[in-house]
């Protein structure tokens, strides 16, 4: 067979053995060059490629169209497989390159878990401030020894008490009330709280609401940031526990141990005590209301023995206040 004659003069199988060797020959100078790099190792065992190619098998008849690329790519395969099997990667560049691999992973999982760790410790130092100051509020329950109100106007302001805006990181005393129209900041700023009542048995002592857990110390006065940081406190001149009238008890709902922040989960027919030194009373709710700050009228007195419950709402917004109003169970429609 002559490799100067035209394509067009050779026959399949002449056309399939020319581009059989130009393959084979591209593959010795591919082999050789990985070789030349460093790229290709000797496996012990098997021999080396030969240096020309084998001669094919004369086909009884010559395969045409699909069944000749078919074995073509067969062929193909079968050398870069060889191939594979006797070029191999260098085996320390390969260990460096996992051991980066992991080095890069550990860092992110460390990073993530830093993250994590942080996001937790924030949100537990708030809280256990939180339980802090609850556990100290409960332990002057018991030794708590309040005033007795005497007689005094109820309304002594154009607002609900609690009122206050949330920012983070700085205590409510330095911070505007948001929710009070300006032109009512004057009378608020300029307003004196009675003076405290000399201490009797019938003052209201402690608060439980079983409903949303709460068991808290009440204290006297509703407009004293100080006083609310003791607990729920009682506002001057309202009913004492048990007797005719409103009894007005308020709190904070998102400091100074969130006593009231749940108040919006209660419900009419849920119950709740306020203690005394003498004894304990139960008031049965009646009705829940958001109202707006100015709405002082849910304060007035009652001919009948009542209670109400004041917060600031929503949590941490404060722009509206949640009432909470009750009966005593005496008082109370049988269900």
């Amino acid at each position: 067979m002559s490799n100067s004659q035209p394509p067009d003069n050779l026959s399949i199988t002449e056309l399939e053995q020319l581009l059989y060797r130009k393959k084979h020959a591209a593959r010795r100078e591919r082999l050789q060059r990985l070789k030349e790099e460093g790229r290709m190792v000797e496996v012990v065992g098997r021999p080396a490629p030969a240096s020309q190619p084998p001669a094919l098998p004369r086909p009884k008849a010559a395969p045409t169209g699909a069944m000749r690329h078919y074995l073509l790519e067969l062929e193909e395969e079968a050398t870069l497989s060889a191939a594979r099997v006797e070029v191999e990667a260098d085996p320390k560049r390969s260990n460096g390159r996992t051991i980066l691999n992991r080095l890069l992973f550990l860092v992110e999982v460390g990073a993530v878990v830093g993250l994590v760790m942080v996001l937790l410790n924030l949100w537990g130092t708030q809280r256990e401030l939180n339980q802090e100051l609850s556990q100290v509020q409960q332990s002057e329950a018991a030794a708590l020894t309040l005033p007795t109100p005497t007689a005094a106007p109820l309304i002594d302001l154009v607002v609900l008490p609690t009122g206050h805006r949330y920012v983070e990181g700085r205590s409510p005393e330095q911070v505007e009330s948001g929710d009070i129209p300006a032109h009512l900041l004057p009378a608020l700023q300029a307003y004196q709280p009675p003076p405290l009542p000399t201490p009797g048995p019938e003052q209201a002592r402690i608060i439980e609401i079983p409903t949303i857990g709460v068991n808290a110390p009440i204290v006297a006065g509703v407009y004293d940031w100080e006083q609310l940081k003791r607990g729920v406190g009682h506002h001057t001149g309202s009913a004492l526990p048990g007797q005719e009238g409103n009894m007005v008890l308020a709190a904070h709902n998102d400091i100074y141990g969130e006593i009231f922040r749940d108040l919006d989960q209660l419900s009419p027919g849920d119950e709740f005590t306020v203690s005394t030194g003498a004894r304990s009373y139960t008031y049965v709710v009646t009705k829940i209301e958001i109202v707006e700050p100015t709405d002082v009228a849910v304060m007035e007195s009652t001919d009948y023995a009542s209670a109400t419950l004041i917060s600031c709402y929503p949590y941490r917004i404060n722009t509206q206040r949640i009432v909470v109003f009750a009966d005593l169970k005496t008082n109370a429609p049988s269900s």
